[in-house]
């Protein structure tokens, strides 16, 4: 077996009485695009402080294969991080913040950034402050695609970001950072618009994983049967783990539920990552079970 990107177990973190991590543990493995999806308050920040060696924790964390927060300089030489709020001093040139990079991490390529900058509209003699928040994520994405890391960590990384620069964000980062020795882990509430672009999803509720589950598995789990009020009764039978009404018909998900099973009581199919996203945290409605 080979050693993951990533690995916790019992991982713990506290503040004060409030619990941010209790006792999780996963594994991340390389090559992989992992979506850490949790409301707010969940976990998540706490969970890519303690990946990134900006929190001391209880249990066991390694990140490639390196203890984030006794041996951080080491780990950030192979780790990138790109947060919701950007880093970058106002006052800085483009070609500055490219001198900066480039004067502090060794393994900044950088060529590769100037070629992405080319594909944008930001000028080398720009200051951050004249660039507007969709540039100034261009110019972040450029820095980062510039240095061969092994992780990438994403915190909302296109929140306040228009449709146009989120579509381009996404489509940069596959087409020209991600290959099979990358990993990338992403936190987003935008969940619909990464759906399809990740390997393996990971729920996040107080402080716990409620769900870490390759994508591709997903369908053969979960289903969402879609049904009329008269045959929603039959169906709760068989245990749904949420239900919604929409224009007078009812959504069931069902975890472990066959198609066979819940075909005759309406159309039936995967449900989406939001809507099992929903279905996770919300759980039953009161009187759905049987």
């Amino acid at each position: 077996m080979t050693t993951p990107v990533i690995e916790a177990r019992g991982l713990s973190k506290s503040y004060g009485s409030h619990k941010a991590l209790d006792d999780v543990s996963f594994r991340v493995e390389s090559g992989r695009i992992v979506g850490l999806i949790g409301p707010n308050g969940a976990g998540k920040t706490t969970a890519l402080k303690a990946i990134l060696g900006l929190t001391p924790f209880k249990g066991e964390l390694k990140v490639l294969g390196l203890d984030p927060y006794a041996q951080r300089d080491a780990l950030m030489r192979d780790v990138c991080f790109i947060a919701d709020v950007a880093v970058l001093p106002k006052w800085i040139k483009v070609s500055q913040a490219l001198d900066y990079v480039a004067g502090v991490h060794p393994k900044f390529n950088r060529a590769t950034a100037e070629e992405f900058l080319r594909k944008t509209d930001i000028k080398m003699k720009s200051r951050v402050r004249e660039l507007s928040k969709g540039m100034v994520t261009q110019l972040h994405l450029s820095l980062i695609l510039a240095i061969d890391a092994r992780l990438l960590v994403l915190d909302e990384p296109t929140l306040g970001l228009d449709l146009l620069y989120r579509r381009a964000f996404y489509d940069s980062l596959l087409n020209d950072y991600f290959d099979k020795e990358r990993t990338i882990v992403v936190t987003t509430h935008q969940v619909e618009e990464i759906e399809n672009l990740l390997t393996d999803v990971m729920f996040i509720n107080h402080g716990k994983v409620v769900l870490d589950s390759p994508v591709e598995n997903l369908a053969d789990r979960f289903l969402q049967v879609v049904t009329t009020p008269d045959k929603a009764v039959a169906a709760r039978a068989l245990g749904p783990i949420h239900e919604r009404e929409v224009f007078g018909r009812i959504g069931l998900v069902f975890d472990g539920r066959s198609a066979e099973e819940l075909r005759p009581f309406g159309d039936v199919r995967p449900p989406s990552l939001s809507d099992l996203f929903v279905a996770r945290m919300q759980g039953v409605a009161p009187g759905a079970r049987s």
